[in-house]
């Protein structure tokens, strides 16, 4: 890669692997309830620097996984941080997981400032040196990341697949994507399914509470309505810590484009366009589809990638 106030927590337990420990910790919310993570910390006394962990949209728990869909990248992402001497805190979101709470009311901006009081926990660790401690997200989770760069002032920002347009567009993009990568059979019925979805997404925006029955599902409303208006351009324009972007070509999620828009905002930032990488973070040389997900979840996070990310951020957090 290349230039182009919380109580501190309470450790419950710790698991040595090899020279690197993973403590369970719980970072408290501005409400009051317990974030359940770990600590991942690298050889040596410490204090080390540190980054917070922010994950994807969905129902995701601290190694980025909801279910069947395992995407396992919380663990691989903290030993790569760790080799580079930088201590990480992932957590499980409300309602996953260790964490109590009702996934379905949790809203965009909650789990925003979820990954605020992380933040602060993480750098009142007597493990962590405060001075020195980002933020890494993916996908949504990017985007939080953004926010934080702007108004909490980490040492340094990684957007991994973090997208730059307001949510509304930025779900437009993905579903034309998705279209066009569907069987052709399908295709010729996309200008019903396009009706389908458009009165989908009125009835959410319709929604005046946390969480709504729509077509037959309980789906967390608020999230979406906070989310399909919330612009991260303007964080972008005010972040002024170290920035590294990093997006696949591959990705049908995230536009790789946005690189630019967030270069344009952030010129100082640090951008990348991974060849053949995919928004789950692996490679595919094939045609980019999310069909071929079920494969790529059988392979492991792109290793270089990580080791990548870990080396950027220990150098910017010097």
């Amino acid at each position: 890669m290349n230039r182009p106030e919380t109580t501190p927590n309470p450790t419950t337990s710790a698991v040595p692997a090899g020279n690197i420990r993973e403590i369970e910790m719980t970072a408290y919310a501005d409400d009051g309830l317990g974030l359940a993570g770990t600590l991942t910390l690298p050889a040596g006394p410490g204090p080390h620097p540190a980054a917070l962990f922010l994950p994807g949209s969905g129902r995701l728990d601290r190694e980025s996984n909801a279910g069947r869909l395992r995407m396992n990248l919380g663990r691989p992402l903290a030993q790569a941080l760790a080799a580079q001497g930088i201590a990480s805190l992932r957590y499980d979101r409300r309602g996953v997981g260790a964490t109590r709470g009702d996934w379905h009311t949790v809203g965009f901006v909650d789990n925003r400032a979820d990954a605020a009081a992380a933040l602060r926990a993480l750098r009142e660790r007597p493990e962590v040196l405060a001075r020195a401690t980002g933020v890494i997200g993916h996908s949504e989770g990017a985007v939080h990341a953004a926010w934080l760069g702007a108004h909490v002032q980490p040492a340094a920002v990684v957007m991994i697949a973090g997208y730059a347009r307001p949510g509304r567009q930025a779900l437009y993009w993905q579903a034309a994507k998705l279209a066009a990568t569907l069987p052709r059979p399908i295709r010729a019925l996309l200008p019903i399914l396009r009706r389908l979805a458009a009165r989908q997404l009125a009835k959410v925006e319709a929604t005046t509470t946390d969480a709504a029955r729509i077509g037959g599902s309980r789906i967390n409303a608020r999230w979406w309505r906070e989310q399909l208006n919330h612009d991260p351009r303007a964080d972008l324009a005010k972040v002024r810590v170290p920035l590294l972007a990093v997006t696949g070509d591959k990705d049908v999620q995230v536009d790789p484009d946005d690189l630019d828009v967030i270069q344009r905002l952030v010129p100082d930032a640090d951008t990348l366009r991974i060849p053949d990488l995919t928004h789950l973070l692996r490679r595919d040389p094939g045609r980019a589809s999310v069909f071929s997900y079920p494969r790529q979840f059988r392979q492991p996070v792109d290793a270089g990638l990580l080791a990548g990310i870990a080396t950027w951020l220990r150098d910017a957090m010097r």
